[in-house]
C-alpha cells in the first residue's frame, strides 16, 4: 500500500499534534507501508533523518499562506497525490481537488466548543477546515473516543470514523532514572530542587493560569517548592508574563522554554509532581508520558486526560486553583510507598498505550478508504 502522508504543517519545534505526525512518519515505513511524507520545500532533511526508509517530496511552500493554498487547490492533484492509494491529512485540513482516497485526523473539537481558548482568526478557519475534511474525506481518524463522541455531537453525517489513540515510546518514557542526574546536568539543570513539572505550549486553554494561582497558596507554605514551567510560547503569553511577574513566588517560577527531547523524561521522572491543568484537549500527550516515566500527575476532570488516566493519575475539578494546590500539596507530602503505588498504577496504564496499536488502527482506515474506492 503506497500512503503520501502531509507532514507540512510539522513546525520547527515539534509539539502536541506534531509529536503524532513524527510518530506516524517514523514507524508506517517499519509496518509496511510505503510511505512519501510531503514536506516543506525546505524541510526535507529532518524528515530523512527521522524516517530514512520513507520517501520525501519537498514541494509545499514555506509560506504558511502559500501552504494553504497549494494544499486546498493543487496538492490534492500532485505527483505524490496521483501515485498513492491513500493521501492522510494528519491536522484537521485537506486538498479540496483530487481523487485520492482522503484520511483526515481530528484532534479536537475545542474550535467548536470553547473558540475563546483559540485565537480569533484561526476559529474561523478551523471551524469551517473541519467541517469540511468531515463531510468530505473519506475517513476520519480520531485520537480519542472522547474525540469521536464530539464529532458525532457537532457533526452530524460526518465520514466513518477510526478511533486511533497516541501511543508511547515506553522505552524511552520508562522509570529507570539512572542516568538522569548526568542527563539534567547536561542540559544545565539542577538535580537537587524540589519542583512541580508542567510541559506544554503556553497558552490560555492549558490552564497555567490556574497553576499559578495554585502555587501563590503552595509556595506560601512550602519556601523550597518550585515551579519549571517547560514548553514552547503560545499566543496570550504575556498575560502569563505579567502574572508571573507579579507573582509571590516569582523567584522559584523557572521558565525553560521548549525543551529537548532526550531531557523531557528525566525531568518528568524527577520532578516531586507533575500538573496538566488543561482546560480541555484533544489527547494529552504530556499526561500519558509521564504516567510512563511513574511520575504522580495530577490533571484534570471530566476531560480527555481523566479518560486516558484513568485511575493513573490525581483528578481535580478543572479551573479550581484551591483543589489544584491541594491535590499537589498531598501528593508533595506523600511517602515515598504512596508515590511508588501512584508510580505503579500510572505506568500500567500508560502501558496500554502503543504506537503498534495507533499504527495498526490507521492502516486499518487507509485499508477501508482503499477497498472502496
Amino acid at each position: 500500500m503506497k500512503i503520501a502522508l502531509d507532514v507540512s504543517a510539522v513546525p520547527d519545534h515539534v509539539a502536541g499534534a506534531g509529536r503524532y505526525i513524527v510518530e506516524l512518519a517514523r514507524r508506517l515505513p517499519a509496518s509496511q507501508v510505503e510511505t512519501t511524507l510531503v514536506t516543506r520545500r525546505s524541510d526535507a532533511s529532518r524528515w530523512h533523518m527521522w524516517s530514512p526508509n520513507a520517501d520525501v517530496a519537498s514541494i509545499v511552500p514555506d509560506d504558511r499562506a502559500k501552504r494553504l493554498a497549494m494544499e486546498a487547490w493543487r496538492l490534492g492533484t500532485s505527483a505524490p497525490a496521483r501515485a498513492a492509494d491513500v493521501w492522510h491529512a494528519p491536522h484537521y485540513t485537506m486538498p479540496r481537488r483530487g481523487r485520492t482516497p482522503t484520511v483526515v485526523t481530528i484532534h479536537d473539537l475545542t474550535f467548536f466548543t470553547n473558540p475563546e481558548w483559540h485565537e480569533r482568526s484561526k476559529v474561523a478557519f478551523f471551524r469551517r477546515a473541519i467541517q469540511y475534511s468531515a463531510l468530505h474525506a473519506d475517513a476520519l481518524i480520531s485520537v480519542s473516543s472522547f474525540t469521536a463522541r464530539q464529532i458525532d455531537e457537532f457533526i452530524p453525517h460526518h465520514a466513518p470514523v477510526i478511533v486511533a489513540p497516541h501511543g508511547v515510546d515506553l522505552d524511552r518514557f520508562s522509570i529507570d532514572a539512572s542516568l538522569d542526574d548526568d542527563v539534567l546536568l547536561s542540559h544545565g539543570l539542577l538535580t537537587d530542587r524540589k519542583f512541580i513539572f508542567f510541559v506544554g505550549t503556553l497558552e490560555p486553554r492549558k490552564g497555567v493560569d490556574v497553576l499559578l494561582d495554585a502555587f501563590t497558596l503552595i509556595a506560601r507554605d512550602d519556601d523550597s517548592i518550585e515551579l519549571w514551567l517547560a514548553g514552547q510560547v503560545g499566543w496570550g503569553v504575556k498575560d502569563f508574563d505579567v502574572l508571573i511577574s507579579k507573582h509571590l513566588g516569582a523567584s522559584r517560577i523557572r521558565r525553560l522554554g521548549y525543551v529537548d527531547e532526550a531531557v523531557l523524561p528525566a525531568l518528568l521522572r524527577r520532578a516531586n509532581a507533575v500538573t496538566y491543568p488543561s482546560r480541555g484537549e484533544g489527547f494529552g500527550l504530556p499526561v500519558l508520558e509521564a504516567m510512563a516515566c511513574g511520575a504522580t500527575v495530577v490533571t484534570t476532570e471530566g476531560t480527555v486526560m481523566a479518560e486516558v488516566a484513568n485511575g493513573g493519575a490525581v483528578l481535580v475539578p478543572v479551573g479550581d486553583a484551591n483543589k489544584l494546590a491541594e491535590a499537589l500539596t498531598e501528593v508533595l507530602a506523600s511517602s515515598g510507598d504512596v508515590r511508588r503505588q501512584w508510580g505503579e498504577r500510572a505506568r500500567a496504564r500508560a502501558e496500554e498505550f502503543t504506537w503498534d496499536y495507533s499504527i495498526a488502527r490507521h492502516v486499518e482506515a487507509y485499508e477501508m478508504v482503499k477497498a472502496a474506492s
